[in-house]
């Protein structure tokens, strides 16, 4: 019985992978608020070469910190160096990776094919991830992002889920070969330009896109002008700003098209955004896959409670993006660039400085409202609600006093809630503390007989095992033996810990039984070991003789004398 036991098989795989949900995270609050609801990965960027370059980001002394924090809680952490690099920044670049590779990250998002190549050079492991402003489309495309060294690949914004389908097809029709993974952004911002190649904010501010600077000029209101005259737009002045990207609804067949990583935007967004969309997209990719594991044929539906967060966390109005192929008139709605919220409804009367709506979503005392006249780039009447009165469909609203001007509020405004502090407060709890809010499983297999010690087997969803036994032997038990409720009771006490309980399988022989006592230190110390196996830095190989200048061409030769 003091052999070590091998671990049974895990059961197969189901016919559709898990994907991997990946959020953002701009600071360390944010990467907090992913990791304790549910997130499997997040990305971030360092301080130089990353699209986001307005969020707080994290620096290279963040690394060994940050991914020791992230991987003990059985999270992956992807940096983000997807900007072009120029000539001259080169070495700088090259000094980064190296740190990046040491700290153990668990791969970089590059958008540059010679920073790819440089990576390759550096380390011969180091996973790659193909960033979406590649802009692959196609199956073409992930074969060339392969022949770069890519371990993954970021497809473009613009695939539907046709197109993705397509291009997991011909990727498979070599069943020899070795398929990179796919990844699609399912939900948050979405830019007019192809997979972010815009040159506007250059060409009008002198910040660029591609330089994590964009200026946002996609969300400001243009006018439209044809054979010389402006058309008469009215309301609809927001032409170049897209809805917001929610992928919710197509998750089924997102899962179904093979797709390994969904991805959530929004490195610039709060720690309740991060905390607020990861949690919908957590609790809603669990029911996905709670079907098909079980081979249930229907689809979980989205609730109004999933799409109301999504909208309370940051909203332009929620679409499903390219997924269902092209429909530009529902894509851009052009009414307003900015955040709105849930939209409450119109006014339909002004009373003794009260405001009467025709309410199409709930609202309480607390809340926050906007008044939309139609000119969402002026600056827009609004504040917290007092007390709310219901009348039938309609209802009440009462600010405080002096909280609003009333001559700027009309019937026909329509009404957003912009702000909900009950929410807010739930979200901010969901991370705070030191101890861990969000636990991930392990799964345990207890062996044992009489006059021999108990030995428990314990699995996490990383792939770490760790083997203990009992300080003493197990006793035959004449009154309460050991069951596997008892045992599922004693090893299930993992509060306060990264862990949960997940399977318990019962391998003891007869009754026996052994202090409880020794089942709580075998606890103990099997969380002790995962912590310390899960602690441990990747270590990726890095040539400390290899640098840039192998990779550049050699200087040309002098010209002969004439």
């Amino acid at each position: 019985m003091k052999a070590d036991r091998k671990p049974t098989p895990e059961h197969t795989s189901p016919k559709f992978q898990r994907p991997e949900l990946l959020a953002p995270a701009g600071n360390w609050e944010c990467a907090k608020a992913a990791v304790e609801n549910g997130a499997d990965a997040i990305y971030f960027g360092l301080d130089r070469f990353n699209a986001r370059m307005r969020a707080q980001n994290f620096t290279e002394a963040d690394l060994p910190k940050l991914m020791e924090f992230l991987h003990l809680r059985g999270v992956k952490g992807y940096v983000t160096l997807n900007t072009l690099i120029f000539p001259q920044e080169l070495k700088e670049a090259e000094q980064y990776l190296r740190s990046i590779i040491s700290a153990g990250v668990d791969a970089v998002i590059v958008q540059d094919v010679g920073i790819c190549r440089l990576i390759r050079h550096l380390s011969p492991d180091f996973p790659i991830h193909a960033s979406t402003q590649m802009t692959i489309t196609s199956a073409a495309g992930v074969e060339f992002a392969k022949s770069l060294g890519c371990q993954l690949v970021v497809l473009a914004r613009e695939c539907s889920l046709k197109e993705i389908e397509k291009i997991q097809r011909q990727l498979y029709a070599e069943p020899s070969q070795t398929h990179l993974p796919l990844e699609v952004f399912v939900h948050g911002a979405l830019c007019v330009a192809y997979s972010g190649q815009c040159l506007t904010s250059e060409s009008l501010g002198g910040r660029s896109a591609n330089r994590g600077e964009c200026a946002q000029a996609c969300r400001m209101p243009y006018d439209l002008i044809s054979d010389g005259k402006v058309v008469n737009l009215g309301n609809r002045k927001y032409l170049l700003s897209p809805q917001d990207l929610a992928g919710l609804e197509v998750l089924p067949d997102l899962v179904k098209a093979g797709v390994s990583c969904l991805k959530i935007e929004g490195r610039l967004k709060t720690p309740e955004y991060v905390a607020n969309v990861t949690n919908v997209y957590r609790q809603a990719l669990d029911k996905v896959m709670a079907k098909v594991e079980t081979s249930h044929s229907s689809s979980p539906d989205a609730t109004n409670r999933e799409h109301y967060n999504l909208e309370m966390a940051f909203s332009r109005g929620l679409y499903t993006g390219w997924f269902r192929g092209i429909n530009n008139q529902e894509l851009v709605h052009a009414n307003f660039g900015k955040k709105r919220g849930v939209y409450l409804g119109e006014v339909t009367r002004i009373s003794n400085e009260k405001v009467i709506i025709r309410l199409q979503a709930p609202v309480k005392p607390g809340d926050g409202v906007v008044f939309d006249c139609g000119h969402p780039e002026a600056q827009e009447e609004g504040g917290r609600i007092y007390a709310v009165e219901h009348k039938g469909q309609d209802a009440l609203l009462t600010f405080g006093r002096r909280d609003l001007n009333w001559r700027r509020i009309h019937v026909g405004d329509k009404v957003w809630k912009t702000s909900d502090p009950e929410l807010d407060k739930q979200l901010r709890q969901s991370f705070a503390g030191d101890n861990p809010q969000f636990q991930r499983p392990i799964n345990l297999e207890v062996y044992g007989e009489v006059g021999q010690p108990l030995i428990a087997l314990a699995r996490d969803q990383k792939g770490h095992i760790v083997q203990v036994e009992s300080a003493m032997v197990l006793e035959e038990a004449h009154t309460k033996p050991l069951t596997t409720e008892k045992l599922q009771e004693q090893f299930g006490r993992l509060g306060n810990t990264p862990f949960c309980l997940g399977t318990l399988t019962n391998h003891l022989n007869g009754a026996v039984t052994v202090p409880v006592s020794e089942l709580n230190r075998l606890r103990r110390e099997i969380v002790t070991q995962l912590e310390e196996l899960r602690s441990q830095p990747k270590q990726w190989q890095l040539h400390s003789h290899a640098n840039l200048t192998d990779l550049l061409p050699s200087p040309p030769l002098p010209l002969p004398p004439s």
